[in-house]
């Protein structure tokens, strides 16, 4: 039975060790309640409740790994400032593998900042550092691949365009995995999608797909043009494109197309769902018992998970668990 397939790939995940590079980021979450409009300006005035920090970026997708059973090592550059250190804290406190991260002090961590009155997000704002690392850095990364990626399964790449992961630092990476058979997946935005030639697998959203590749998505054969575009710009095997109402498409070299329809209506919170999506993926291709269908099938599942919580979540394996019994 597929259930039982699922669940199989599933128990397979706490035998898979994966490397993600990338824009590691904190996620806070302002909640308070919006009483009356400020005297000083027409804005509201929140009487601010709670303060709440969650792992955003590669930091989530780092996060999402060690929830679901897998070996995970996180790879990348923060601020040498209080919020850095409360980032490396978090992941410290799970347990999670941080000697790949630099403390860069000219840059700043990224740290994305929510404003919540009620249900209703009123704000936000964001405090980062776009500037491309510099080539000390960039060697720094590429000297601690060298000592880690044979014992890794796959190399997971969080691409959010805050200057990690650099033209020269991606291509050192390729001749890496390359070297040791690795595969890399991908979720950039899209300014530096079509930087990632050669890879495994190439993830992103309908949106950023459509900005890419320059096709509106008018029906099904456009939706196909999309995916055969990248595939073909990308030189990859397998596209695996996300939809704003849930709901996955997947791509393959030989002209495979399949659609996974959502399990869910009640997406509230977009926040981090392409982190799931990327993670779950990691974990179930190299195993060798699942193949793209199967490994999307959970990544979907695990994506509408996340989209019913608030903050930036992570998905465990028993949520999954129920999902797979109601397919």
């Amino acid at each position: 039975m597929k259930r039982d397939k699922l669940n199989l790939i599933l128990d397979h995940f706490d035998q898979i060790s994966v490397i993600v590079i990338g824009d590691l980021m904190l996620d806070r979450f302002i909640y308070g309640n919006a009483t009356r409009l400020s005297p000083e300006a027409p804005v509201p005035l929140i009487d601010v409740a709670t303060e709440v920090f969650r792992l955003g970026g590669a930091a989530n997708a780092v996060n999402n790994i060690r929830v679901l059973g897998g070996k995970v090592i996180a790879v990348g550059v923060i601020g040498d400032d209080w919020f850095g250190k409360r980032l490396t804290g978090l992941l410290k406190e799970d347990g999670i593998d941080t000697t790949g991260i630099i403390e860069c002090r000219e840059r700043r961590t990224t740290v994305k900042t929510r404003v919540i009155a009620g249900q209703q997000q009123l704000l936000r704002f964001d405090r980062e550092t776009r500037e491309p690392i510099k080539k000390e850095y960039i060697y720094a990364i590429l000297d601690f691949l060298k000592n880690k990626i044979a014992s890794a399964d796959v190399v997971l790449i969080s691409d959010y365009n805050k200057g990690v992961v650099t033209r020269d630092l991606f291509k050192g990476l390729l001749s890496l995995a390359e070297k040791f058979d690795k595969p890399i997946l991908v979720y950039p935005k899209v300014e530096q999608s079509l930087d990632y030639k050669g890879i495994n697998t190439f993830i992103t959203t309908i949106e950023n797909a459509i900005s890419v590749t320059g096709i509106k998505q008018i029906n099904e054969t456009s939706l196909r043009n999309i995916g055969q575009w990248l595939l073909t710009h990308l030189e990859c095997d397998h596209v695996v494109i996300t939809h704003e109402k849930g709901g996955l498409s997947c791509f393959d070299r030989k002209g495979t197309v399949t659609h996974i329809p959502p399990t869910t209506t009640e997406f509230m919170n977009i926040t981090g769902t392409i982190d799931t999506v990327a993670c779950i993926t990691a974990l179930s291709l190299p195993s060798c018992i699942s193949d793209m269908i199967e490994s999307a099938i959970l990544a979907n599942i695990g994506a509408d998970i996340a989209g019913i919580k608030k903050e930036t979540s992570t998905v465990t394996r028993d949520e999954i668990n129920s999902k797979i019994k109601d397919i």
